[in-house]
């Protein structure tokens, strides 16, 4: 058990955390799964268990919109295995999940065996793409052109937690300060602060200050 990987999932419906985790362990041979459906309790598990080898974030969960503000965790957690759960197949999201370096998409309409096949081929070191995706219709505004990630995080508007940040760096605190003031780690909100500026158009903590001064 202790050689076996680490597994999390982010999913505000506990039955199918339940469910999802007995699979992992069942068919994908993970020793143990945490269980979160929250944002900023799964970026704490993520800080303090160096050992997660694979995390899945339902896309519903707050604070996670779609697809590409999930590169921040890919930045600040560099080695993990990350896959985005769905409610559905929509081709569009399955685009912006490869534009933000995740290992995979994951509808949740899909049947047990079919989860199992694609946690296994991620874990195996592939990108796993549905395989329904040439099928499914392309989005009005086509993913992918220069420019276009900031077009598709519509409707723009920052979560109440990327807010507190904005606020906090407006105010000149470090982010080892706002963690601090907000009860985080310093991961944690380097993860909401990259999503952040990127939400914003912007390069860094500067250009997020200068944002909310002409705003």
């Amino acid at each position: 058990m202790a050689n076996r990987p680490l597994a999390l999932i982010v999913d505000t419906h506990r039955l199918f955390r339940e469910a999802f985790a007995t699979l992992l362990q069942s068919g994908c041979g993970f020793g143990s799964v945490l269980e979160t459906g929250s944002l900023d309790e799964a970026l704490q598990m993520l800080d303090e268990r160096k050992d997660i080898a694979f995390a899945a974030f339902d896309l519903a969960t707050p604070g996670v919109g779609n697809p590409l503000s999930l590169r921040s965790v890919r930045e600040v957690y560099p080695d993990l295995r990350l896959a985005a759960l769905a409610a559905a197949l929509r081709r569009d999201d399955i685009f912006l999940a490869l534009r933000a370096g995740l290992h995979g998409y994951v509808p949740k309409t899909f049947e047990p065996a079919e989860i199992v096949r694609a946690v296994t081929q991620m874990m195996g070191g592939d990108v796993f793409v549905p395989p329904e995706l040439v099928a499914l219709p392309l989005a009005a505004e086509a993913v992918g052109e220069p420019g276009s990630e900031r077009r598709n995080a519509q409707p723009f508007r920052l979560t109440p937690r990327q807010l507190d940040v904005l606020h906090l760096i407006r105010s000149g605190l470090s982010n080892k300060e706002i963690a601090k003031s907000l009860g985080l780690t310093e991961n944690t909100v380097k993860v909401h602060a990259n999503a952040l500026y990127r939400a914003l158009g912007v390069r860094d903590r500067s250009g997020a200050m200068k944002w909310a001064e002409t705003s």
